[in-house]
């Protein structure tokens, strides 16, 4: 059983997810995202991903809230640039911040938390120093942002993943 389903999880939210896109649960629709679900699961174990342990389940609840308002927060920080135009000219910019977060897949999602807020780009990670570089459309204070990264989302990934 565990060689036709290697992630039966993943096969069966990719199947979810298909029908949801499609808006339909139709036979047919059911059938083509089962197969879709089922060799996604086969090139996952190509892939060979490592096993992450999660741990501290109450602490994802309180990083998906910051995540939320921050966020939010940045939607409406960007919204303010775009709306006061040449008021004020944007001072966008580098910011390395020195990271201490090894996992793997703590990284994949802090990457992804970072390209999901508006005004702020991953750019690189240099894994033997273990410093990230990001881009920020506003850049006021560096320090700020690193000091935000590391406390609001590094902290947090570290007590999840590690």
């Amino acid at each position: 059983m565990r060689y036709w389903f290697p992630y039966p999880l993943l096969s069966l939210s990719l199947l979810a997810f298909w029908l949801l896109v499609n808006q339909s649960i139709s036979p047919g629709h059911i059938l083509l995202g089962s197969a879709l679900g089922i060799s996604w699961a086969w090139i996952m174990v190509n892939l060979q991903p490592d096993k992450t342990r999660l741990r501290q389940f109450r602490r994802i609840a309180v990083l998906t809230s910051h995540v939320a308002i921050d966020v939010l927060r940045s939607n409406l920080a960007v919204m303010g640039v775009i709306l006061r135009g040449g008021n004020r000219p944007v001072n966008s910019g580098f910011v390395t911040i020195d990271l201490s977060l090894r996992d793997d897949n703590a990284l994949a999602l802090l990457a992804c938390i970072l390209t999901a807020t508006p005004g702020t780009a991953w750019l690189e990670f240099d894994r033997q120093a273990g410093v990230l570089t990001i881009h920020v459309l506003d850049l006021e204070n560096g320090e700020r942002w690193s000091d935000l990264i590391k406390r609001r989302y590094e902290a947090p990934l570290k007590e999840i993943f590690e």
